[in-house]
């Protein structure tokens, strides 16, 4: 298998952890759980168990990624536990839609943005839109510290918009603007678990960090502490920036703010803070496109390397030592979803119910492997096994259920998309084979100069 360059430090994982959690989600959905969760309390309490959550998912991971550090991560984890058609599965779904999906879907939410600045019409979106996502592209081509050098520097930028956010709520905001004095009473299931899906969709993202395990200096080490430290500091931010927001409005005004961020900064700064808040969702949906072209095609890059995948795919740089071809084939496929479909957010309503099984499984694996390969080396072992891993694997499966409960139409697409690839994946596999079996059959031809 042809080997990429290890350049990424303990930083830069640990940005890509942050970066790709952090996106436009933190911006709009709290209006969302706002609407099923009019206390202050509970609306606190809902962030603050996603962050348990994916505190526990990070840590489990963390084991996962020091013990296999590979490039492919969950794709890695999947194929060594339950074969390679489950890690195939993975792959297929996050290029054909879920990363690809997100690409499109936040390279649009990057230039409605800058429409605020430039008046932008429905085409000329799509134009910058594909502009932007173009650009990123070509510097993650260019080298892996160079991309992750943008990463870094997009993902310092964005935390300092939400710190921004956060010290307007706290220090100029008011108490009064919520009446945290009011008693607290359970909020119905139902509407607990609807908050629960925009707060997991908010969290998503932390475990592509270990897609790029093949790259890191020191994968055994810093894969697990960038995913936990990672981890740490984005539930810190979240529940943070909401007290900021409750300090600013009322859960009923959030409720009823579809674009919050702006709105709330703006009671306070102004038009100039509206400007402000509109240039930090700009940095921070850039920036976290730039984290899945760079992380995600190392997933299409394990998947042909094993022949499961176009083998283009396969071939490194021979310059900048990037799966360049992997990573251009990805953006070129965002870009369709772009100018045909326009925008994404009922797409990755599917979707994200596939996301998540997928991350149920491989947590799962740690059981598997701590069976299966009791003498292995595992540099880091997960903190709290095995309650953590069944924290984790018991949240994601109460999210299966209540997404096919409640939205059987989406759950059901994701599975009946996911069927569509066992085809594809017997088709591979067995052109694989032959292929092989022709290369035993046809000896190696010797040069003439070796006459």
């Amino acid at each position: 298998m042809p080997e990429l360059e290890r350049r990424l430090t303990l930083f830069d994982l640990t940005m890509i952890v942050v970066g790709s959690s952090i996106g436009s989600g933190i911006f709009v959905t709290p209006a969302a759980i706002a609407r099923e969760l009019p206390s202050p309390y509970a609306m606190l309490l809902v962030w603050a168990a996603g962050g348990v959550m994916t505190l526990c998912g990070a840590l489990t991971f963390a084991e996962l990624g020091a013990m296999l550090p590979r490039a492919g991560g969950v794709y890695v984890f999947l194929g060594e536990a339950y074969g390679r058609l489950f890690g195939f599965l993975y792959g297929w779904a996050y290029f054909l839609v879920v990363t690809t999906g997100a690409l499109a879907a936040l390279s649009l939410a990057f230039a409605t943005y800058v429409g605020w600045f430039f008046p932008l019409g429905p085409w000329g979106t799509k134009v910058v839109a594909v502009c932007g996502l173009a650009a990123v592209t070509a510097i993650n081509v260019f080298g892996v510290k160079v991309g992750a050098i943008f990463s870094d520097v997009f993902t310092l930028l964005k935390l300092l918009g939400i710190v921004a956010l956060i010290v307007v709520g706290i220090a100029f905001g008011s108490s009064s603007a919520t009446d945290f004095a009011a008693p607290m009473t359970a909020p119905p299931a139902k509407a607990f678990a609807a908050a629960m899906v925009g707060v997991l969709w908010s969290y998503g993202g932390w475990q592509y960090a270990t897609f790029a395990a093949g790259e890191a200096k020191r994968p055994k080490r810093d894969v697990g502490i960038a995913l936990v430290f990672g981890a740490t500091l984005v539930g810190v931010v979240y529940v943070t920036t909401n007290v900021a927001y409750l300090r600013l409005m009322s859960p009923a005004t959030m409720a009823t703010t579809p674009q919050l961020a702006s709105v709330a900064v703006s009671s306070i700064l102004g038009r100039t803070g509206g400007a402000l808040i509109a240039l930090a969702i700009i940095v921070s949906t850039l920036g976290t496109v730039g984290i899945y072209v760079m992380t995600a095609p190392r997933i299409y890059f394990a998947m042909a390397a094993e022949g499961l995948f176009f083998e283009q795919a396969a071939r490194i740089h021979p310059r900048y030592r990037t799966p360049a071809r992997a990573i251009v084939m990805q953006s070129v496929w965002a870009v369709v979803l772009i100018l045909f479909w326009g925008t994404f957010e009922n797409l990755i309503s599917y979707v994200v119910f596939t996301d998540f099984l997928f991350l149920m499984l491989a947590a799962a694996s740690v059981f598997v492997f701590r069976w299966r390969r009791p003498g292995a080396e595992r540099p880091y072992r997960t903190v709290g096994y095995p309650v953590t891993p069944l924290v984790f694997i018991a949240i994601c499966a109460w999210f299966l259920a209540d997404t096919l409960r409640e939205r059987p139409r989406e759950a059901l697409a994701g599975l009946g998309f996911l069927a569509l690839g066992i085809p594809v994946f017997l088709y591979w596999s067995r052109a694989n084979r032959a292929s092989r079996a022709l290369a035993r059959r046809i000896p190696a031809t010797r040069d003439d100069g070796d006459r």
